[in-house]
């Protein structure tokens, strides 16, 4: 989006993806029955016919030293979304079959790419008792993924009443639907198994005072422990920033929780502590709707072509 505003405005914008494909959880997050890959590959041509130049599979700081950017360009803008998992915390987190939303998804996209650089890449569940845990959007596209892989029982785990999920009501009746099953008031409080999951142990709940979000905090009720088997676990609790680890050579500060600090209202919106670096989207809220971002992109671009001028 940023990309784009700047190529309209003749100024030449080069993006840097550490993935095979642009688009990042556009193309990589979000499966393929919600929005076709088709879409986004068409995108990158118009993009590309424009005269935005991609540079694909290159992960800065890793391939790319970011000092090379910074040299080499007038304006950074940082898009790198937020891809570090929230864990639960419990014992059992680390058994084999145990997997990050993230990379469930991510991996099904590769397939469907063709994108794979081996078979151990592929997650698939068909034929196995799966139970996933949490109640937003990208657990709903865990859900619905391993329905159409042909898992044999799809069960979603949710700590709060079905009034109370974060995903959208569409996404829970189409995965209702599809035959996913739901159980609310559940949390989750050990993945059971020795060398694989076996199964997961939980407590009911019950929705108790408002805590500093506006939203009920689910309170384990003793004695109401139970055990639902599975075969594989998906831990789909959301996500955190991901700051990298050259930030602080560059001066770009972040908030505590690792969130760029970047403001709208300022003279040169979107802009970082780096007076050369901006930034927008995920990295900059946290996770947030793809509208959200692209705007934030679009009003970055704005900002880089007053500030390059």
């Amino acid at each position: 989006a940023c990309a784009d505003i700047l190529t309209r405005s003749g100024i030449h914008s080069h993006v840097y993806d550490k993935n095979e494909e642009i688009g990042g959880l556009l193309t990589f997050g979000i499966p393929e029955f919600k929005l076709e890959k088709s879409v986004v590959k068409r995108r990158r041509k118009i993009l590309e016919d424009m005269g935005v130049k991609f540079h694909l599979g290159k992960e800065i700081g890793k391939d790319i030293p970011f000092k090379k950017l910074y040299s080499s360009y007038d304006a950074v803008f940082l898009a790198m979304g937020t891809y570090t998992s929230l864990e639960g915390g419990f014992k059992g987190e680390n058994l084999p079959g145990v997997y990050k939303a993230i990379d469930y998804l991510i991996s099904n996209t590769k397939k469907l790419l063709n994108l794979s650089n081996g078979k151990s890449e592929f997650i698939n569940f068909k034929g196995k008792k799966v139970v996933i845990l949490g109640g937003g959007d990208t657990a709903m596209d865990c859900n619905r993924t391993a329905i159409r892989q042909g898992a044999q029982s799809v069960t979603c785990l949710y700590r709060r009443d079905e009034k109370n999920m974060p995903g959208s009501r569409r996404e829970v009746k189409n995965a209702k639907e599809e035959g996913v099953i739901f159980n609310f008031n559940i949390q989750p409080v050990d993945i059971l198994g020795n060398d694989k999951v076996e199964g997961v142990k939980t407590v009911q709940t019950e929705l108790g005072e408002v805590d500093q979000n506006g939203r009920r905090v689910p309170v384990p009720i003793p004695g109401s422990e139970k055990i639902y088997d599975a075969d594989v676990v998906i831990v789909a609790f959301g996500f955190r920033a991901s700051p990298a680890a050259w930030f602080d050579d560059f001066n770009v500060e972040t908030r505590k929780n690792g969130l760029v600090i970047a403001e709208e209202d300022q003279d040169y919106k979107f802009q970082t502590s780096n007076k050369k670096i901006f930034s927008g989207g995920d990295m900059v809220r946290g996770s947030d709707l793809v509208v959200t971002a692209i705007w934030e992109g679009r009003e970055a671009g704005k900002s880089i072509i007053k500030y390059v001028s």
